[in-house]
Protein backbone atom coordinates (compact mmCIF):
# COMPACT_ATOMS: atom_id res chain seq x y z
CA UNK A 1 0.00 0.00 0.00
CA UNK A 2 1.67 3.63 -0.98
CA UNK A 3 2.32 5.60 2.09
CA UNK A 4 0.12 8.47 3.47
CA UNK A 5 1.34 11.88 3.17
CA UNK A 6 1.79 13.16 6.63
CA UNK A 7 0.95 16.58 5.76
CA UNK A 8 -3.23 15.76 4.61
CA UNK A 9 -5.60 13.90 6.57
CA UNK A 10 -6.00 10.38 5.64
CA UNK A 11 -9.02 8.41 7.67
CA UNK A 12 -7.00 5.33 6.63
CA UNK A 13 -3.87 6.20 8.81
CA UNK A 14 -5.31 9.03 11.10
CA UNK A 15 -4.45 8.89 14.86
CA UNK A 16 -5.00 12.29 16.54
CA UNK A 17 -2.02 10.92 19.13
CA UNK A 18 -1.30 14.45 20.21
CA UNK A 19 -4.57 14.78 21.80
CA UNK A 20 -5.71 13.22 25.26
CA UNK A 21 -7.37 9.69 24.99
CA UNK A 22 -11.54 11.13 24.90
CA UNK A 23 -10.53 13.62 22.51
CA UNK A 24 -8.65 10.68 20.09
CA UNK A 25 -11.60 8.15 20.84
CA UNK A 26 -14.38 11.15 19.91
CA UNK A 27 -12.40 12.19 16.83
CA UNK A 28 -11.61 8.57 15.58
CA UNK A 29 -15.06 7.37 16.56
CA UNK A 30 -16.49 9.90 13.93
CA UNK A 31 -14.02 8.91 10.80
CA UNK A 32 -15.11 5.40 11.83
CA UNK A 33 -18.76 6.30 11.74
CA UNK A 34 -18.67 7.98 8.38
CA UNK A 35 -16.32 5.25 6.71
CA UNK A 36 -18.65 2.58 8.02
CA UNK A 37 -22.03 4.26 6.69
CA UNK A 38 -19.59 4.33 2.96
CA UNK A 39 -19.53 6.80 0.07
CA UNK A 40 -22.97 5.91 -1.97
CA UNK A 41 -25.03 6.41 1.24
CA UNK A 42 -22.90 9.89 2.07
CA UNK A 43 -23.69 11.31 -1.93
CA UNK A 44 -27.35 9.69 -1.91
CA UNK A 45 -28.10 12.16 1.63
CA UNK A 46 -26.41 14.67 0.28
CA UNK A 47 -28.30 14.92 -3.41
CA UNK A 48 -31.96 14.02 -1.33
CA UNK A 49 -31.31 16.60 1.10
CA UNK A 50 -31.81 14.15 3.94
CA UNK A 51 -32.10 16.02 7.32
CA UNK A 52 -29.07 14.63 9.19
CA UNK A 53 -30.98 12.79 12.42
CA UNK A 54 -28.81 9.32 11.86
CA UNK A 55 -25.48 12.02 12.28
CA UNK A 56 -27.18 13.49 14.92
CA UNK A 57 -28.32 10.11 16.60
CA UNK A 58 -24.60 9.23 16.91
CA UNK A 59 -23.38 12.64 18.45
CA UNK A 60 -25.96 12.25 21.20
CA UNK A 61 -24.94 8.90 21.94
CA UNK A 62 -20.98 9.62 21.75
CA UNK A 63 -21.74 12.69 23.48
CA UNK A 64 -19.47 14.86 20.94
CA UNK A 65 -21.23 17.56 20.81
CA UNK A 66 -21.35 17.68 24.53
CA UNK A 67 -17.97 17.22 25.43
CA UNK A 68 -16.33 19.47 22.58
CA UNK A 69 -18.76 22.70 22.72
CA UNK A 70 -19.39 23.01 27.13
CA UNK A 71 -16.70 25.21 28.89
CA UNK A 72 -15.72 23.56 31.72
CA UNK A 73 -17.37 26.56 33.66
CA UNK A 74 -20.63 24.91 32.44
CA UNK A 75 -19.97 21.68 32.86
CA UNK A 76 -20.67 21.63 36.72
CA UNK A 77 -19.93 18.17 38.29
CA UNK A 78 -19.98 16.16 35.20
CA UNK A 79 -16.96 18.14 33.83
CA UNK A 80 -15.06 15.27 32.99
CA UNK A 81 -13.57 16.21 29.12
CA UNK A 82 -15.70 18.56 28.95
CA UNK A 83 -14.09 21.75 27.59
CA UNK A 84 -13.60 24.51 24.78
CA UNK A 85 -10.48 23.43 23.21
CA UNK A 86 -9.75 25.16 19.77
CA UNK A 87 -7.28 23.23 19.00
CA UNK A 88 -9.88 19.84 19.55
CA UNK A 89 -13.10 21.42 17.37
CA UNK A 90 -10.23 22.23 14.50
CA UNK A 91 -9.58 18.90 14.01
CA UNK A 92 -13.96 18.06 14.10
CA UNK A 93 -14.43 20.75 11.65
CA UNK A 94 -11.36 19.34 9.15
CA UNK A 95 -13.44 15.79 9.82
CA UNK A 96 -17.01 17.63 9.38
CA UNK A 97 -15.54 19.33 5.95
CA UNK A 98 -13.70 15.86 4.98
CA UNK A 99 -16.82 14.08 4.40
CA UNK A 100 -19.75 16.72 3.67
CA UNK A 101 -20.53 20.55 4.76
CA UNK A 102 -24.01 19.39 5.59
CA UNK A 103 -22.89 17.84 8.63
CA UNK A 104 -19.95 20.58 9.37
CA UNK A 105 -22.74 23.37 9.58
CA UNK A 106 -25.16 21.31 11.65
CA UNK A 107 -22.38 21.85 14.16
CA UNK A 108 -20.79 25.12 13.42
CA UNK A 109 -24.67 27.17 13.73
CA UNK A 110 -24.62 24.98 16.95
CA UNK A 111 -21.05 26.77 17.94
CA UNK A 112 -22.81 29.98 17.19
CA UNK A 113 -26.09 29.75 19.03
CA UNK A 114 -24.16 28.68 22.06
CA UNK A 115 -21.52 31.74 21.99
CA UNK A 116 -24.30 34.21 23.55
CA UNK A 117 -25.55 31.71 25.95
CA UNK A 118 -21.55 30.99 26.83
CA UNK A 119 -21.13 34.99 27.51
CA UNK A 120 -23.88 35.22 29.36
CA UNK A 121 -24.34 35.87 33.36
CA UNK A 122 -27.26 34.09 33.14
CA UNK A 123 -26.77 31.12 35.37
CA UNK A 124 -30.09 28.76 34.29
CA UNK A 125 -30.03 29.89 30.62
CA UNK A 126 -26.17 28.27 30.61
CA UNK A 127 -27.36 25.49 32.76
CA UNK A 128 -30.03 24.89 30.53
CA UNK A 129 -28.01 25.08 27.33
CA UNK A 130 -25.46 22.65 29.05
CA UNK A 131 -27.96 20.09 29.89
CA UNK A 132 -29.47 20.43 26.13
CA UNK A 133 -26.44 19.78 24.67
CA UNK A 134 -26.03 16.87 26.93
CA UNK A 135 -29.37 15.36 25.86
CA UNK A 136 -27.81 15.77 22.16
CA UNK A 137 -29.35 18.73 20.79
CA UNK A 138 -28.45 21.39 18.36
CA UNK A 139 -28.61 25.05 18.57
CA UNK A 140 -29.03 28.14 16.17
CA UNK A 141 -28.23 31.47 16.32
CA UNK A 142 -30.93 34.12 15.66
CA UNK A 143 -29.16 37.16 13.79
CA UNK A 144 -29.85 37.95 10.42
CA UNK A 145 -32.76 38.96 9.10
CA UNK A 146 -34.01 38.85 5.57
CA UNK A 147 -34.40 42.38 5.06
CA UNK A 148 -31.04 43.80 6.76
CA UNK A 149 -28.89 40.53 6.60
CA UNK A 150 -26.46 40.62 9.46
CA UNK A 151 -27.15 44.29 9.78
CA UNK A 152 -27.29 44.31 13.44
CA UNK A 153 -28.34 47.95 14.23
CA UNK A 154 -31.61 47.59 12.04
CA UNK A 155 -33.00 44.57 13.37
CA UNK A 156 -37.02 44.01 13.44
CA UNK A 157 -37.18 41.41 15.83
CA UNK A 158 -39.37 43.85 18.48
CA UNK A 159 -39.97 42.93 22.24
CA UNK A 160 -42.61 44.81 24.06
CA UNK A 161 -42.86 44.83 27.34
CA UNK A 162 -45.11 42.87 29.31
CA UNK A 163 -45.28 44.25 32.42
CA UNK A 164 -44.07 41.64 34.40
CA UNK A 165 -40.79 41.70 33.99
CA UNK A 166 -40.42 39.92 30.57
CA UNK A 167 -41.23 40.89 26.88
CA UNK A 168 -43.52 39.71 24.37
CA UNK A 169 -41.28 39.08 21.51
CA UNK A 170 -42.42 39.52 17.42
CA UNK A 171 -40.51 39.53 14.19
CA UNK A 172 -38.72 37.07 11.99
CA UNK A 173 -35.44 35.60 11.07
CA UNK A 174 -33.89 34.25 7.87
CA UNK A 175 -30.96 32.41 7.08
CA UNK A 176 -30.99 30.67 10.73
CA UNK A 177 -29.35 27.32 10.44
CA UNK A 178 -30.83 24.29 12.52
CA UNK A 179 -33.86 26.48 12.94
CA UNK A 180 -36.23 23.62 12.23
CA UNK A 181 -34.78 21.73 15.45
CA UNK A 182 -32.79 23.73 17.87
CA UNK A 183 -33.07 23.04 21.49
CA UNK A 184 -32.50 26.34 22.12
CA UNK A 185 -31.73 29.43 19.70
CA UNK A 186 -30.14 32.72 20.88
CA UNK A 187 -32.34 35.60 19.21
CA UNK A 188 -31.05 38.96 18.84
CA UNK A 189 -33.75 42.01 18.75
CA UNK A 190 -34.87 45.11 20.55
CA UNK A 191 -36.83 46.90 22.87
CA UNK A 192 -40.04 48.71 21.66
CA UNK A 193 -39.48 51.12 24.97
CA UNK A 194 -35.56 51.93 24.53
CA UNK A 195 -34.09 53.95 21.87
CA UNK A 196 -30.27 53.07 20.49
CA UNK A 197 -28.18 50.33 21.88
CA UNK A 198 -29.42 50.35 25.32
CA UNK A 199 -33.09 48.63 23.73
CA UNK A 200 -30.79 45.63 22.52
CA UNK A 201 -31.46 42.16 23.60
CA UNK A 202 -30.47 38.74 23.48
CA UNK A 203 -32.97 36.08 23.98
CA UNK A 204 -33.05 31.98 24.45
CA UNK A 205 -36.19 31.02 22.72
CA UNK A 206 -37.24 27.25 21.90
CA UNK A 207 -38.25 25.82 18.64
CA UNK A 208 -40.79 23.76 19.97
CA UNK A 209 -43.00 26.70 21.27
CA UNK A 210 -46.15 27.03 19.85
CA UNK A 211 -45.50 30.77 19.24
CA UNK A 212 -42.34 30.20 17.10
CA UNK A 213 -43.34 29.79 13.60
CA UNK A 214 -40.81 27.68 10.95
CA UNK A 215 -41.67 29.25 7.52
CA UNK A 216 -39.25 27.23 5.31
CA UNK A 217 -35.81 25.78 4.44
CA UNK A 218 -34.45 28.98 2.76
CA UNK A 219 -31.76 26.62 0.36
CA UNK A 220 -32.24 23.53 -1.39
CA UNK A 221 -29.99 21.31 0.42
CA UNK A 222 -29.80 18.78 3.92
CA UNK A 223 -28.39 22.51 5.44
CA UNK A 224 -31.91 23.23 6.95
CA UNK A 225 -31.47 27.09 7.13
CA UNK A 226 -34.41 28.17 8.51
CA UNK A 227 -36.27 31.04 8.04
CA UNK A 228 -39.11 31.57 11.29
CA UNK A 229 -40.93 34.01 12.82
CA UNK A 230 -42.08 34.77 16.15
CA UNK A 231 -45.70 35.55 17.19
CA UNK A 232 -46.44 37.43 20.91
CA UNK A 233 -43.32 34.68 21.92
CA UNK A 234 -43.24 34.91 25.56
CA UNK A 235 -39.93 36.20 26.75
CA UNK A 236 -39.01 35.70 30.51
CA UNK A 237 -37.02 37.14 32.62
CA UNK A 238 -34.46 34.03 32.94
CA UNK A 239 -34.40 33.97 29.31
CA UNK A 240 -32.23 36.70 28.69
CA UNK A 241 -29.05 36.40 27.95
CA UNK A 242 -27.62 39.83 27.06
CA UNK A 243 -28.99 44.25 27.06
CA UNK A 244 -28.06 46.92 26.16
CA UNK A 245 -24.43 47.25 24.29
CA UNK A 246 -23.52 43.80 25.85
CA UNK A 247 -26.11 42.59 23.28
CA UNK A 248 -24.42 43.74 20.51
CA UNK A 249 -20.86 42.98 21.97
CA UNK A 250 -21.99 39.18 22.35
CA UNK A 251 -23.51 39.28 18.49
CA UNK A 252 -19.94 40.34 17.16
CA UNK A 253 -17.82 38.03 19.49
CA UNK A 254 -19.83 34.95 18.60
CA UNK A 255 -18.87 35.80 15.25
CA UNK A 256 -15.13 35.66 16.04
CA UNK A 257 -15.45 32.88 18.03
CA UNK A 258 -17.61 30.77 15.13
CA UNK A 259 -15.79 32.40 12.39
CA UNK A 260 -12.63 30.52 12.47
CA UNK A 261 -14.27 27.24 12.04
CA UNK A 262 -14.66 28.02 7.99
CA UNK A 263 -11.09 27.88 7.51
CA UNK A 264 -10.84 24.10 8.84
CA UNK A 265 -13.98 22.66 6.88
CA UNK A 266 -12.14 24.14 3.55
CA UNK A 267 -9.74 22.35 4.51
CA UNK A 268 -11.33 18.86 5.04
CA UNK A 269 -13.43 19.47 1.71
CA UNK A 270 -10.30 19.68 -0.19
CA UNK A 271 -8.49 16.81 1.30
CA UNK A 272 -11.20 14.70 -0.07
CA UNK A 273 -11.72 16.44 -3.35
CA UNK A 274 -7.54 16.02 -3.94
CA UNK A 275 -7.90 12.46 -3.15
CA UNK A 276 -10.00 11.24 -5.83
CA UNK A 277 -8.77 14.37 -8.28
CA UNK A 278 -5.26 12.80 -8.18
CA UNK A 279 -6.09 9.53 -8.75
CA UNK A 280 -8.36 9.97 -11.12
CA UNK A 281 -5.62 12.15 -13.13
CA UNK A 282 -3.01 9.14 -12.70
CA UNK A 283 -4.88 6.60 -14.01
CA UNK A 284 -6.53 8.56 -16.42
CA UNK A 285 -4.86 7.42 -20.32
CA UNK A 286 -5.18 10.27 -23.21
CA UNK A 287 -3.34 10.49 -26.62
CA UNK A 288 -1.50 7.42 -25.00
CA UNK A 289 -0.12 8.94 -21.67
CA UNK A 290 -1.26 9.63 -18.26
CA UNK A 291 -2.87 13.07 -17.72
CA UNK A 292 -0.45 13.85 -15.17
CA UNK A 293 2.68 13.63 -18.00
CA UNK A 294 1.28 16.69 -19.16
CA UNK A 295 3.62 20.02 -17.68
CA UNK A 296 0.33 22.18 -17.14
CA UNK A 297 -1.60 19.07 -15.63
CA UNK A 298 1.58 19.01 -12.96
CA UNK A 299 1.93 22.52 -12.50
CA UNK A 300 -1.75 22.79 -11.63
CA UNK A 301 -1.61 19.87 -9.13
CA UNK A 302 1.14 20.76 -7.75
CA UNK A 303 -0.08 24.51 -7.43
CA UNK A 304 -3.24 23.09 -5.24
CA UNK A 305 -1.08 20.72 -3.44
CA UNK A 306 1.44 23.71 -2.02
CA UNK A 307 -2.25 26.27 -1.33
CA UNK A 308 -3.49 23.28 0.68
CA UNK A 309 -0.79 23.03 3.15
CA UNK A 310 -0.36 26.66 3.33
CA UNK A 311 -3.87 26.30 4.35
CA UNK A 312 -3.32 23.58 7.19
CA UNK A 313 -0.14 25.55 8.41
CA UNK A 314 -1.85 29.18 8.70
CA UNK A 315 -4.78 27.58 10.67
CA UNK A 316 -2.89 25.45 12.89
CA UNK A 317 -0.75 28.17 13.59
CA UNK A 318 -4.03 30.69 13.68
CA UNK A 319 -4.92 28.14 16.71
CA UNK A 320 -2.23 29.30 18.93
CA UNK A 321 -3.33 32.89 18.56
CA UNK A 322 -6.57 32.06 19.90
CA UNK A 323 -5.93 29.44 22.64
CA UNK A 324 -3.48 32.55 23.89
CA UNK A 325 -5.49 35.52 23.35
CA UNK A 326 -6.32 37.24 26.96
CA UNK A 327 -7.26 41.26 27.15
CA UNK A 328 -3.42 42.38 26.68
CA UNK A 329 -3.01 40.29 23.59
CA UNK A 330 -5.69 40.32 21.03
CA UNK A 331 -3.45 39.59 18.03
CA UNK A 332 -6.00 36.81 17.05
CA UNK A 333 -8.68 39.27 15.79
CA UNK A 334 -6.43 39.78 13.43
CA UNK A 335 -5.42 36.22 12.02
CA UNK A 336 -9.64 35.00 12.93
CA UNK A 337 -10.94 37.22 9.70
CA UNK A 338 -7.50 36.09 7.87
CA UNK A 339 -8.45 32.35 8.22
CA UNK A 340 -12.20 33.47 7.26
CA UNK A 341 -11.54 35.18 4.23
CA UNK A 342 -7.79 34.14 3.02
CA UNK A 343 -7.81 29.96 4.23
CA UNK A 344 -11.57 29.97 2.42
CA UNK A 345 -10.76 31.35 -1.25
CA UNK A 346 -7.16 29.52 -0.84
CA UNK A 347 -9.87 26.49 -0.69
CA UNK A 348 -11.91 27.75 -3.84
CA UNK A 349 -8.38 28.32 -5.47
CA UNK A 350 -7.64 24.39 -4.68
CA UNK A 351 -10.77 22.98 -5.86
CA UNK A 352 -10.69 24.89 -9.28
CA UNK A 353 -7.12 24.22 -10.19
CA UNK A 354 -7.92 20.38 -9.25
CA UNK A 355 -11.55 20.49 -11.61
CA UNK A 356 -9.36 22.09 -14.24
CA UNK A 357 -7.64 18.86 -14.34
CA UNK A 358 -10.44 16.22 -13.94
CA UNK A 359 -12.93 18.35 -15.71
CA UNK A 360 -16.25 16.47 -16.81
CA UNK A 361 -14.99 14.12 -14.11
CA UNK A 362 -16.07 16.75 -11.53
CA UNK A 363 -19.50 16.77 -12.41
CA UNK A 364 -20.53 12.99 -12.06
CA UNK A 365 -22.97 12.16 -9.26
CA UNK A 366 -20.79 9.42 -7.96
CA UNK A 367 -17.69 11.73 -6.80
CA UNK A 368 -17.18 13.43 -3.86
CA UNK A 369 -15.86 16.23 -5.71
CA UNK A 370 -19.32 17.57 -7.29
CA UNK A 371 -20.37 18.13 -3.78
CA UNK A 372 -17.07 19.71 -2.91
CA UNK A 373 -17.12 21.81 -6.08
CA UNK A 374 -20.33 23.19 -4.66
CA UNK A 375 -20.12 23.88 -1.30
CA UNK A 376 -15.85 25.29 -1.03
CA UNK A 377 -18.39 28.51 -2.69
CA UNK A 378 -20.29 28.71 0.20
CA UNK A 379 -17.67 29.47 2.75
CA UNK A 380 -16.23 32.42 2.18
CA UNK A 381 -19.71 33.99 1.75
CA UNK A 382 -20.91 32.90 5.51
CA UNK A 383 -19.92 34.94 8.52
CA UNK A 384 -19.40 37.55 6.15
CA UNK A 385 -18.18 37.94 3.10
CA UNK A 386 -15.12 38.08 1.92
CA UNK A 387 -15.50 42.34 1.38
CA UNK A 388 -16.42 42.20 4.80
CA UNK A 389 -13.28 40.39 6.17
CA UNK A 390 -10.53 42.50 4.01
CA UNK A 391 -11.85 45.71 4.77
CA UNK A 392 -11.38 44.21 8.31
CA UNK A 393 -8.08 43.53 7.94
CA UNK A 394 -7.17 46.83 6.77
CA UNK A 395 -7.52 48.06 10.13
CA UNK A 396 -4.77 46.08 11.44
CA UNK A 397 -2.50 46.97 8.60
CA UNK A 398 -0.30 50.40 9.72
CA UNK A 399 0.36 48.31 13.05
CA UNK A 400 1.21 45.22 11.87
CA UNK A 401 3.57 46.09 9.21
CA UNK A 402 5.40 49.20 11.04
CA UNK A 403 4.55 49.31 14.37
CA UNK A 404 5.77 45.92 16.26
CA UNK A 405 5.93 45.16 19.52
CA UNK A 406 7.54 42.85 22.17
CA UNK A 407 5.43 39.72 22.53
CA UNK A 408 6.29 36.34 24.44
CA UNK A 409 6.76 33.67 22.13
CA UNK A 410 3.49 31.53 21.66
CA UNK A 411 4.25 27.62 21.71
CA UNK A 412 1.98 24.99 19.93
CA UNK A 413 -0.53 24.91 21.94
CA UNK A 414 -2.21 21.38 22.02
CA UNK A 415 -2.52 20.91 25.12
CA UNK A 416 -6.17 19.97 26.81
CA UNK A 417 -7.17 23.74 28.53
CA UNK A 418 -9.94 25.32 28.47
CA UNK A 419 -10.36 28.46 26.44
CA UNK A 420 -12.12 30.42 28.48
CA UNK A 421 -10.72 34.04 27.44
CA UNK A 422 -12.71 33.53 23.99
CA UNK A 423 -16.57 33.97 26.11
CA UNK A 424 -15.12 37.16 27.93
CA UNK A 425 -13.52 39.03 24.97
CA UNK A 426 -14.94 42.31 26.26
CA UNK A 427 -15.90 44.95 23.98
CA UNK A 428 -16.04 44.45 20.36
CA UNK A 429 -13.87 47.77 19.83
CA UNK A 430 -10.87 49.64 19.81
CA UNK A 431 -9.07 47.12 16.89
CA UNK A 432 -6.81 49.99 15.76
CA UNK A 433 -5.00 49.59 18.86
CA UNK A 434 -3.87 46.40 18.55
CA UNK A 435 -0.39 45.35 18.72
CA UNK A 436 1.73 42.54 16.63
CA UNK A 437 4.82 40.68 17.11
CA UNK A 438 7.45 41.72 14.40
CA UNK A 439 6.64 39.73 11.02
CA UNK A 440 10.00 39.68 9.85
CA UNK A 441 11.35 37.30 12.25
CA UNK A 442 9.18 34.94 10.34
CA UNK A 443 10.92 35.63 7.15
CA UNK A 444 13.69 36.31 8.40
CA UNK A 445 14.21 32.10 9.66
CA UNK A 446 13.89 31.13 5.82
CA UNK A 447 15.75 34.45 4.33
CA UNK A 448 17.62 31.48 2.95
CA UNK A 449 14.88 29.68 1.09
CA UNK A 450 14.43 31.11 -2.55
CA UNK A 451 10.97 32.12 -2.81
CA UNK A 452 10.85 33.38 1.19
CA UNK A 453 13.69 35.42 -0.15
CA UNK A 454 11.70 36.83 -2.98
CA UNK A 455 8.55 36.94 -1.03
CA UNK A 456 10.30 39.31 1.50
CA UNK A 457 11.39 41.67 -1.18
CA UNK A 458 7.41 42.29 -1.98
CA UNK A 459 6.47 42.64 1.54
CA UNK A 460 9.00 45.00 2.15
CA UNK A 461 7.50 46.66 -0.72
CA UNK A 462 4.88 47.00 0.89
CA UNK A 463 6.04 48.49 3.83
CA UNK A 464 7.47 51.40 1.18
CA UNK A 465 4.13 52.01 0.18
CA UNK A 466 2.24 52.25 3.34
CA UNK A 467 4.26 55.08 4.42
CA UNK A 468 5.38 56.87 0.90
CA UNK A 469 2.14 56.13 -1.10
CA UNK A 470 -0.83 54.92 0.59
CA UNK A 471 -4.36 56.44 -0.25
CA UNK A 472 -5.07 59.54 0.73
CA UNK A 473 -8.42 60.81 2.57
CA UNK A 474 -10.39 60.71 -0.65
CA UNK A 475 -9.03 56.98 -2.01
CA UNK A 476 -10.00 55.92 1.99
CA UNK A 477 -13.32 56.16 1.09
CA UNK A 478 -13.08 53.76 -2.33
CA UNK A 479 -13.61 50.24 -0.87
CA UNK A 480 -12.12 48.94 -4.47
CA UNK A 481 -9.07 50.33 -4.28
CA UNK A 482 -8.72 49.41 -0.40
CA UNK A 483 -9.34 46.16 -1.09
CA UNK A 484 -6.78 45.37 -3.65
CA UNK A 485 -4.25 47.12 -1.10
CA UNK A 486 -5.83 44.54 1.80
CA UNK A 487 -5.15 41.44 -0.34
CA UNK A 488 -1.41 42.14 -0.53
CA UNK A 489 -1.42 42.79 2.95
CA UNK A 490 -3.22 39.67 3.36
CA UNK A 491 -0.83 37.74 1.74
CA UNK A 492 2.49 39.13 4.04
CA UNK A 493 0.00 37.55 7.11
CA UNK A 494 -0.80 34.59 5.50
CA UNK A 495 3.22 34.14 4.83
CA UNK A 496 4.10 35.00 8.10
CA UNK A 497 1.42 32.34 9.84
CA UNK A 498 2.52 29.84 7.55
CA UNK A 499 6.69 30.21 8.04
CA UNK A 500 5.84 30.44 12.21
CA UNK A 501 4.26 27.04 11.82
CA UNK A 502 6.54 25.60 9.29
CA UNK A 503 9.59 26.20 11.86
CA UNK A 504 7.81 24.85 14.10
CA UNK A 505 6.93 21.79 12.59
CA UNK A 506 10.21 21.01 10.71
CA UNK A 507 8.11 21.48 7.45
CA UNK A 508 10.38 20.09 4.66
CA UNK A 509 12.28 23.29 2.42
CA UNK A 510 11.10 21.96 -0.31
CA UNK A 511 7.43 22.13 0.32
CA UNK A 512 7.76 25.86 1.22
CA UNK A 513 9.81 26.87 -1.38
CA UNK A 514 7.37 25.76 -3.76
CA UNK A 515 4.55 27.33 -2.09
CA UNK A 516 5.70 30.75 -1.63
CA UNK A 517 7.12 30.48 -5.56
CA UNK A 518 2.61 30.60 -5.34
CA UNK A 519 2.75 33.37 -3.21
CA UNK A 520 4.79 35.62 -5.23
CA UNK A 521 3.06 35.13 -8.10
CA UNK A 522 -0.19 36.22 -6.28
CA UNK A 523 1.19 39.27 -5.16
CA UNK A 524 2.42 40.17 -8.45
CA UNK A 525 -1.26 39.76 -9.36
CA UNK A 526 -2.60 41.39 -7.25
CA UNK A 527 -0.15 44.37 -7.35
CA UNK A 528 -1.20 44.35 -11.05
CA UNK A 529 -4.59 44.41 -9.77
CA UNK A 530 -3.64 47.77 -8.01
CA UNK A 531 -2.03 49.33 -10.72
CA UNK A 532 -5.26 49.07 -13.29
CA UNK A 533 -7.85 50.73 -10.42
CA UNK A 534 -8.99 53.77 -11.45
CA UNK A 535 -8.32 56.13 -8.51
CA UNK A 536 -4.72 54.67 -8.56
CA UNK A 537 -2.63 57.35 -8.24
CA UNK A 538 0.81 57.67 -10.78
CA UNK A 539 3.08 56.61 -8.06
CA UNK A 540 0.58 53.97 -6.74
CA UNK A 541 0.83 52.94 -10.48
CA UNK A 542 4.86 53.13 -10.76
CA UNK A 543 4.71 51.20 -7.14
CA UNK A 544 2.72 48.04 -8.37
CA UNK A 545 4.37 47.51 -11.59
CA UNK A 546 7.51 47.93 -9.30
CA UNK A 547 6.41 45.17 -6.75
CA UNK A 548 6.11 42.50 -9.52
CA UNK A 549 8.80 39.91 -9.24
CA UNK A 550 9.51 36.29 -10.93
CA UNK A 551 9.29 33.39 -8.66
CA UNK A 552 12.85 31.77 -8.29
CA UNK A 553 12.29 28.31 -10.46
CA UNK A 554 14.08 25.16 -9.95
CA UNK A 555 13.20 22.60 -12.10
CA UNK A 556 14.64 20.05 -9.68
CA UNK A 557 12.74 20.85 -6.68
CA UNK A 558 9.33 21.22 -8.56
CA UNK A 559 10.07 17.71 -9.49
CA UNK A 560 10.47 16.34 -5.94
CA UNK A 561 7.44 18.35 -4.98
CA UNK A 562 5.26 16.53 -7.51
CA UNK A 563 6.93 13.32 -6.54
CA UNK A 564 4.95 13.93 -3.54
CA UNK A 565 1.25 14.59 -4.99
CA UNK A 566 1.73 12.16 -7.54
CA UNK A 567 1.81 9.82 -4.78
CA UNK A 568 -1.50 10.72 -3.05
CA UNK A 569 -2.67 8.42 -6.00
CA UNK A 570 -4.77 5.58 -4.81
CA UNK A 571 -3.73 5.96 -0.94
CA UNK A 572 -7.21 6.93 -0.23
CA UNK A 573 -10.69 5.85 -1.64
CA UNK A 574 -13.44 6.10 0.93
CA UNK A 575 -15.43 2.76 1.46
CA UNK A 576 -17.97 2.06 -0.68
Amino acid sequence: MAMADPLLFNPHTYDPKHFDAETRRLLRATVDWFEARGKRRLIEDYRSRAWLADFLEFSAKEGLFATFLTPASAAGQDEGDKRWDTARIAALNEIFGFYGLDYWYAWQVTILGLGPVWQSDNAAARARAAELLAQGEVFAFGLSEKSHGADIYSTDMLLEPDGDGGFRASGSKYYIGNGNAAGLVSVFGRRTDVEGPDGYVFFAADSRHEAYHLVKNVVDSSKYVSEFRLDDYPVRAEDILHTGRAAFDAALNTVNVGKFNLCTGAIGICEHAMYEAVTHAQNRILYGRPVTAFPHVRRELTDAYVRLVGMKLFSDRAVDYFRSAGPDDRRYLLFNPMTKMKVTTEGEKVIDLMWDVIAAKGFEKDTYFAQAATEIRGLPKLEGTVHVNLALILKFMGNHLLNPADYAPVPTRLDAADDAFLFRQGPARGLGSIRFHDWRAAYDAYADVPNVARFREQADALCTFVTTAAPDEEQSRDLDLLLAVGQLFALVVHGQLILEQARLTGLEQDVLDELFAVLVRDFSGYAVELHGKDSATAEQQSWALGAVRRPVVDDARSARVWARVEALSGTYEMAP
